[in-house]
């Protein structure tokens, strides 16, 4: 497996922390305490091409590998993991998905404006009470006699609820055959009968929204159907797939922005005459944090290189997500002990890193699934072999 980057790889990385360092990191302290929305931070990375990163040109993408778009949302990460979840979303759960199932006048309509940063989107599968059980879409969308469908239901957790113009959207179109009737539809915001929840005040990614979503017979035309009808279950799976590609490359943004931080604090910090870094006790901590975070990325590399290969990438991204979050959680942790005391406040900053980071364990599967998904891969892999 070749980790070496191209040219063109670092250029992208370096682009990203550039627009990080300038254009997101002043606002990301204030943002986090208010939750404000960060619309103009997420037109410009539009302008830059950063929403539709892996979009073919002809669509208005950057047309780029899933490489380039790690390392960009790591940069990303690193100073306000808000904005790239909101990236993370348009790009893995949006774009891909219109791109990959929709039709060339779905692409044209939705797909363009998405990937240029003109529209945003969000991926609606979540639903109350369901849980990690996605099979159990609740929200239905009944067939009528002039082929359009009308949509009851709800979704919760949904990020870029408040704010994005475009709805991925999932829901049960022939009970009967259960995840196998599931359909994916794209709504647009404003639809009769589509209503949009308050902000969810969250612990972490403030500055992402999160809300609730209500269908209330809304009518969709069926150009609106991405896919073929019960397809549903089976784009969001695969969408999942190279979501947590995204997520974990978030993850690893926030870790690798904790230790940083880290570094940067055991050389300004002195203890018993001498900086912190000088103590071997905090040198082990750095150590131990540098490791898993290198660790992190390898495994993070090799899911995108394996998906760029066009190779079968489920148990790497599986592998990637949940690793990568959870040494975002220990890392984040190790950092506020090197603060010591003023790794609790705020003005440090890496107690956000820790609040940040949890989520990561969550969203686009818990840990516990993640475990599941390594698991059933290794057991087909093995029945291939044997």
């Amino acid at each position: 497996m070749n980790f070496q980057y191209s040219e063109d790889h670092i250029a992208i990385r370096d682009a990203a922390r550039e627009f990080a360092e300038h254009e997101i990191a002043p606002s990301a302290v204030e943002r986090d305490k208010t939750g404000e929305f960060p619309t103009e931070i997420v037109q410009k990375l539009g302008e830059l091409g950063f929403m539709g990163m892996m979009t073919a040109p002809e669509w208005g993408g950057a047309g780029l590998d899933a490489v380039s778009y790690v390392l960009a949302l790591e940069e990303i990460a690193k100073v306000d993991a808000s904005v790239a979840v909101i990236m993370s979303v348009n790009n893995s759960l949006v774009c891909w998905v219109i791109e990959t199932f929709g039709t060339n006048e779905q692409k044209e309509r939705f797909l363009r404006p998405l990937a240029t940063g003109q529209k945003l989107g969000a991926y609606c599968l979540s639903e109350p009470g369901i849980g990690s059980d996605a099979t159990q879409q609740a929200t239905t969308a009944t067939l009528q006699s002039d082929g359009s469908y009308l949509m009851n239901g709800a979704k919760n957790w949904i990020t870029n609820g408040t704010t994005a113009d475009h709805y991925i959207v999932f829901a049960q179109t022939d009970p009967a055959k259960k995840h196998h009737g599931i359909t994916c539809f794209i709504l647009d915001k404003g639809m009769p009968g589509f209503e949009i929840g308050l902000k969810e005040d969250k612990l972490g990614i403030r500055s992402s929204d999160t809300c609730s979503l209500g269908f209330t017979d809304v009518r969709i035309p069926p150009d609106r159907v991405i896919g073929t009808d019960g397809q549903g279950f089976k784009i969001a799976m695969e969408t999942l797939n190279g979501g947590r590609i995204g997520i974990a490359a978030q993850a690893l943004g926030i870790a690798s922005g904790a230790m940083d931080k880290s570094i940067r604090y055991s050389f300004e910090r002195r203890a018993f005459g001498k900086p912190i870094n000088q103590l071997q006790a905090i040198q082990f901590k750095l150590a131990d944090m540098q490791v898993k975070v290198e660790a992190a990325r390898m495994l993070i590399l090799r899911a995108a290189r394996t998906k760029d290969a066009g190779q079968n990438y489920i148990k790497e991204a599986a592998m990637a997500k949940l690793y990568a979050s959870s040494i975002a959680m220990e890392v984040a942790t190790q950092a506020i002990q090197v603060h010591g005391g003023y790794g609790y406040v705020r003005e440090y900053l890496v107690e956000r890193a820790l609040r940040d980071a949890k989520i990561t364990e969550i969203y686009e599967g818990t840990s516990e699934i993640q475990h599941i998904v390594i698991a059933r891969q290794l057991m087909k892999e093995y029945e291939l072999r044997n």
